[in-house]
């Protein structure tokens, strides 16, 4: 049976958690990541791990389909025991998801509902169905946003999903400290990917406004939110529970 450390992480395939991925291997922790749709993107993340002497698998899963979470729950205990001789894993970070800008007075119910299945219902029957699998003394991080604290037009659906996020973390973190797991909130600020169809990265106008209303000067890249993600699930951090983190750079302070 395998003592390294396991991670799973939600659309690990690009963005935020491909970085969380990337910076938690070289600590010695295996990696599981998810993708929606892009194999070849998975992939790459498993093999670049693999190639710098870590573990690593890659598995379909859409966060929002509940009914399919009892088989894919299946197919992780399957490659927890062929790839690490084990059937638990130690940390689960819920990071996939997507963005969503529309004014309020015209979100449509079809986009409210996707909204709250891939970021809300999802990750809380998903890891309602991992739990059993989670190793006493594990953690669970919950990607959230800054945009429940700061509000800008257009995202008020998909920030109402995150803020309810924020609430069932604290829930999470009260129910499961008879287990001494630790659950957390990570809220990023504006990140230059290509979350969001990339408005971040690839409007300048856009990355420059908010870049001057964060204290350091600059929006985030991906690579500041995966060494958050690797730091929050150190041991070292065992004692910050049921917290939301915010890295933002000192945004709207």
């Amino acid at each position: 049976m395998t003592t390294q450390k396991i991670a799973l992480i939600t659309g690990g395939s690009r963005g935020l958690g491909k970085s969380g991925a990337l910076h938690l291997a070289p600590h010695n922790v295996g990696v599981v990541i998810t993708y929606h749709q892009n194999a070849d993107a998975a992939h790459t993340v498993v093999a670049e791990i693999q190639n710098a002497g870590g573990k690593a698998a890659a598995l379909k899963l859409d966060v929002s389909d509940i009914g399919s979470f009892e088989a894919f729950v299946t197919t992780f205990q399957n490659t927890l025991q062929t790839q690490w001789q084990t059937t638990h894993f130690d940390y689960l970070v819920n990071n996939g998801g997507y963005g969503l800008h529309a004014a309020l007075d015209k979100t449509s119910e079809a986009q409210f509902d996707e909204m709250m299945n891939v970021h809300l219902k999802g990750p809380f029957f998903l890891t309602q169905k991992l739990l059993p699998l989670l190793n006493d003394g594990g953690r669970i991080l919950n990607v959230s946003s800054g945009l429940t604290r700061f509000s800008f037009p257009g995202y008020g659906a998909y920030a109402t999903m995150k803020g309810a996020v924020e609430v069932w973390t604290r829930y999470l973190a009260k129910e499961l400290g008879d287990r001494k797991i630790g659950v957390n909130t990570l809220a990023p600020g504006a990140i230059a990917t290509d979350f969001g169809g990339g408005a971040v990265r690839d409007n300048k106008d856009l990355n420059h406004m908010l870049a001057q209303q964060t204290a350091l000067g600059r929006v985030g890249e991906a690579e500041d939110i995966g060494r958050v993600i690797a730091s929050l699930l150190h041991s070292d951090m065992y004692w910050i529970n049921g917290q939301r983190i915010e890295a933002a750079g000192g945004t709207m302070l």
